[in-house]
């Protein structure tokens, strides 16, 4: 089974409450990220993984009522919280999305499935280095692996960020990396703060096909740049930049 667990919480530093935010007239961003990932030909299962605390409730009652599973784990260790979800629903196969994602592509989620399914992968992403927009991040990798980076990962960083201790350890998997055709790196819509938001808004209020797929993005951008120069001046990564900060402060102290 290939199950997608989406990674949401409200609690979110730079845009708190970020993924129940509405984007359209009624639906959240959380909306549209599960409702985009149910147009994948090849996922079985979708789930959405937030923490136990009180905040999150409402992440809970929203999945219940769209009828997806909710799992609630840890709040500080995503890892954990990834590997104890993956275990009760006893997936083989997890694709990764975070709930910051509204605009996330179905066609890339499958085409980075079809590449991890076409060899024995470990981990297959489009991340490092980037190609893609930010905002159509996608990971898929073995629940093996997921147990290895649980039994083993050290640093605040790697328990922060899933899939890191597999990047941080290449020597050990099997990965490929997907390389877009065309570099789109420079695009960005994901959702970090009000910018972003309203980026967001703005594409889903311009583009009426559903699911919206990374080609009608552009050639919105084509017609309507200036729409797009909203969330210019912010850079991707800030978060794992601030996490590896943390690393640095660990070492320390072990030191």
């Amino acid at each position: 089974m290939i199950g997608c667990i989406i990674q949401a919480r409200m609690g979110s530093t730079r845009l708190p409450g970020k993924v129940m935010e509405l984007v359209d007239d009624k639906n959240p961003s959380l909306y549209y990220t599960i409702n985009q990932l149910k147009n994948s030909l090849n996922l079985d299962k979708i789930i959405v993984a937030t923490t136990k605390l009180k905040e999150d409730d409402v992440i809970e009652k929203f999945s219940k009522n769209n009828k997806i599973d909710c799992f609630r784990g840890n709040s500080i260790n995503v890892l954990d919280r990834f590997y104890e979800c993956a275990k009760k629903f006893e997936l083989k196969k997890i694709v990764r999305i975070t709930a910051d994602c509204p605009l996330i592509d179905p066609e890339i989620v499958d085409s980075v499935i079809e590449k991890f399914n076409s060899s024995n992968y470990d981990y297959v992403h489009n991340m490092e280095p980037r190609t893609f927009p930010d905002g159509l991040d996608t990971e898929i990798f073995t629940f093996s692996i997921l147990e290895q980076a649980w039994k083993n990962a050290k640093l605040p960083s790697e328990k922060e960020h899933v899939t890191l201790y597999f990047r941080n350890n290449k020597e050990k998997f099997k990965i490929k990396n997907i390389i877009s055709k065309k570099n789109m790196s420079s695009h960005r819509w994901t959702l970090d703060y009000q910018e972003d938001l309203d980026l967001i808004r703005n594409i889903i209020s311009e583009i009426k096909s559903r699911p919206i797929l990374t080609n009608h993005i552009i050639d919105l951008f084509k017609e309507k740049p200036n729409i797009f120069e909203i969330n210019k001046k912010y850079l991707t990564n800030e978060g794992l930049k601030r996490s590896l900060e943390q690393d640095k402060k660990f070492l320390n102290n072990k030191t």
